[in-house]
């Protein structure tokens, strides 16, 4: 053990630094989620909501399933640091996770079609057949959200392994810009596979292109997961040696997990910061479709392609925040900046509604991008700071946790928002009900602010070692 000890420095040199093309290549993963994205909240949303006419709050409820259970990011990622599986303690999981998706994706759709035939009708009533297929659906997305999460944390504890502190906010850049690129191409693929069901397709013909869609797209994905971590974790992880005790996988069980991470209060300074961020974040993925579909009078295959505006202005700000703004003005900064654009151009996309010209619209999502590629950039690196290397996938499952959560919460709100909005509040002016979503957006990111204000990076590091050694020490003892 000890000439283990002597010999770390040493074989932590031997690992290569992570170099440019590999972290393109790791973002290929990145890219896959998000075209994932797109089938569920770009296409899915609007199809339920307009097309087949499901209540909002009910499509809501079902697109925020996969988010809600993000517990067992926790548990996922204590999983891969303690329990290798085919040699590796991240990548077999990618891949495990990755196909699952894959297949849930495309049986999800198939259980949207015969909901639709079960309620067919002008409005929807509940039935036992209603009700039996609505819980078939659920149970579909909860399976497709946990595959997400156990491929996702995995993947990103792996990005934990491959890096150091002083290239993290280039990997992070990178790999959350293949993101983006990933949104734009899965834009650009479901608009072109649903071009010809524009105007008054009959069903048949709307079923066919989607079933075409959820079979190429969740295919390809599952092939860029592959090769986005391929021979990755071999050459560069150096999880073996960041870790401490020789027999570390009887040392950090679940429980002794749980002490780790509550062993600083800026844990949970920084998870609240999370969740308050993120609700205000995505609290328009529901209805953003619905709304260009309603307001703008954009047909499905337009609406699903606004998603490259968005897209663009992400891109943009990832590719120049992890190189040229965080190493200027800092993290923090960063952050504070990215808030309050984020605001802004939620308000300027609720205003948009006003003209009803998809031009403003189109405008405000790649200001709105922009906004978002600011904040996630510097938040995203803030996160892989409040972070240990012996406990890397639990604090990474802690975080996705709290951003998983708080994008169900998110997502949920935006959809029962709209419902109270057009039902109750607003309901003969669709602008001022979805512009109602759009302004709690712009109150909520200037909330989150109160909590970076508290956050202490150096507070935590000093607190979760000092535990993670006592801890280690104890049940050791």
């Amino acid at each position: 053990m000890a000439g283990d000890i002597l010999n770390t420095p040493q074989n932590s040199l031997a690992k290569p630094k992570v170099n440019i093309p590999t972290m393109f290549r790791l973002g290929l993963f990145q890219m896959g989620l998000s075209m994932m994205s797109i089938l569920t909240l770009g296409v899915l949303n609007r199809v339920m909501i307009q097309e087949i006419a499901l209540p909002a709050t009910l499509v809501s409820l079902v697109l925020a399933l996969p988010a809600f259970v993000a517990p067992t990011r926790i548990w996922f990622g204590q999983i891969s640091d303690v329990k290798p599986f085919l040699g590796y303690h991240r990548t077999a999981y990618v891949w495990i996770g990755a196909g699952i998706f894959a297949i849930a994706a495309f049986l999800a759709i198939q259980v949207i079609w015969l909901l639709n035939a079960a309620a067919s009708g002008d409005t929807w009533v509940w039935t036992t057949q209603t009700i039996g297929l609505t819980a078939l659906l659920g149970l579909v997305f909860a399976i497709y959200g946990l595959a997400v999460c156990l491929s996702g944390t995995t993947f990103a504890a792996l990005l934990v392994d491959i890096s150091e502190e002083e290239n993290r906010s280039q990997v992070v850049g990178i790999v959350w810009s293949m993101l983006m690129v990933g949104i734009i191409v899965g834009a650009i693929v479901s608009s072109s596979l649903l071009k010809q069901i524009d105007g008054d397709a009959p069903l048949e013909t709307l079923q066919a292109a989607i079933n075409r869609l959820f079979l190429v797209v969740p295919s390809i994905v599952f092939g860029l997961s592959v090769i986005a971590t391929f021979g990755v974790e071999k050459k560069y992880s150096r999880f073996s040696q960041r870790s401490t005790p020789d027999n570390r996988e009887d040392s950090i069980g679940l429980g002794t997990a749980w002490k780790i991470l509550t062993a600083s209060r800026q844990t949970g300074l920084f998870f609240t910061f999370l969740l308050v961020m993120t609700i205000s974040l995505f609290m328009q993925d529901p209805i953003l479709e619905p709304y260009a579909g309603q307001v703008f009078k954009m047909p499905l295959s337009e609406s699903t392609k606004l998603n490259v505006f968005y897209g663009v202005g992400i891109l943009i700000a990832y590719g120049t925040t992890g190189f040229f703004i965080v190493p200027r003005i800092g993290k923090r900064k960063t952050i504070k900046l990215g808030c309050f654009l984020v605001a802004f151009s939620a308000l300027l996309l609720g205003f948009s509604g006003f003209s009803a010209n998809p031009i403003f619209l189109k405008f405000g999502l790649v200001i709105f991008g922009l906004s978002t590629g600011f904040l996630t950039t510097a938040a995203v690196s803030l996160m892989l700071d409040l972070t240990v290397a012996e406990a890397a996938g639990t604090f990474i499952g802690a975080w996705g946790l709290a951003q998983s959560i708080s994008r169900g919460i998110a997502i949920f709100i935006g959809g029962t928002v709209l419902d109270i909005g057009r039902n109750f509040l607003f309901p003969n002016n669709l602008v001022l009900a979805y512009g109602l979503v759009f302004a709690l957006e712009a109150l909520g990111m200037i909330i989150s602010l109160s909590f970076l204000s508290k956050i202490n990076v150096k507070e935590f590091q000093t607190n979760t070692k000092q535990a993670l050694s006592s801890v280690l020490e104890s049940d050791l003892d």
